[in-house]
């Protein structure tokens, strides 16, 4: 795996978000909008998914935390390469705890394949972490849930969706959260109408917030008026056969 793209805290650290961006994408693809979110205490971590072959785009090579087979949600799955995968960042949250950060200051982010990731990594974590941001994404090897959970049920999961998504669709983020609910007491799934396959200012904002709130961030409420830069971050599950465009900050 490459070395992640890091964002240093500018005070003394006290948090760290670790977001894992989508297929085919890199860690710089959401380093910049997240530094522009995360408190001034927050350490921000996206590493960048290992170059793999991807059956769902024919075999072509691509950054991919996990082999996507289909996009049915009741398909076959890569359990194996999710699992490796798990594992990676489970090293990643063990390294900030060793360094001195609590488990409970760690929170997991990601899109699409990232937020997948991240709701299995968390929910497979034996310490509570400080919550979880899934931006949509679905929650992998549903069936073995809530069975395979380690986690308390208390961590926090912050669930987005647009309404208008083709790659991963609504339908599923929905179905996901609904499951997450069963057996997790803190679940919100928030719809973002008329979102595609990507984030907005909107969903930025609520991330922002949700984030400082998990971290008790005084300085929010001040911090909140000013408003982020229009940054909207658009990568695709499959991207070569979307038509929905990519933007990404400078």
């Amino acid at each position: 795996m490459a070395a992640p793209v890091i964002v240093e805290a500018t005070v003394k650290q006290t948090a760290t978000l670790i977001f894992m961006h989508g297929l085919g994408d890199t860690g710089h693809g959401w380093s910049s909008a997240l530094a522009a979110l995360r408190p001034p205490f927050m350490k921000v971590i996206c590493p960048t998914a290992p170059t793999q072959p991807v059956s769902l785009n024919a075999g072509f090579r691509m950054p991919s935390w996990f082999d996507l087979k289909t996009l049915d949600i009741g398909g076959p799955e890569d359990e194996p390469g999710i699992r490796a995968a798990r594992d990676d960042i489970h090293s990643m949250i063990q390294k900030e705890v060793n360094s001195g950060i609590p488990a409970n200051r760690i929170v997991l982010g990601g899109f699409s394949q990232g937020g997948a990731l991240a709701l299995y990594s968390a929910l497979t974590y034996d310490q509570p972490l400080a919550g979880v941001v899934a931006l949509s994404c679905w929650l992998p090897l549903h069936k073995q849930f809530p069975d395979a959970k380690v986690s308390s049920d208390e961590v926090p999961i912050f669930q987005a969706h647009g309404d208008y998504d083709p790659v991963v669709p609504y339908k599923f983020g929905q179905l996901s959260a609904s499951l997450l609910k069963s057996f997790m007491k803190n679940v919100t799934f928030k719809t973002y109408s008329g979102l595609s396959h990507s984030s907005s200012d909107e969903e930025m904002n609520d991330v922002k917030d949700i984030i400082s709130k998990w971290t008790h961030w005084e300085g929010q409420s001040m911090a909140r008026k000013a408003m982020l830069p229009d940054i909207i971050v658009a990568i695709c599950i499959g991207y070569e056969n979307c038509s929905c465009s990519s933007f990404h900050s400078p």
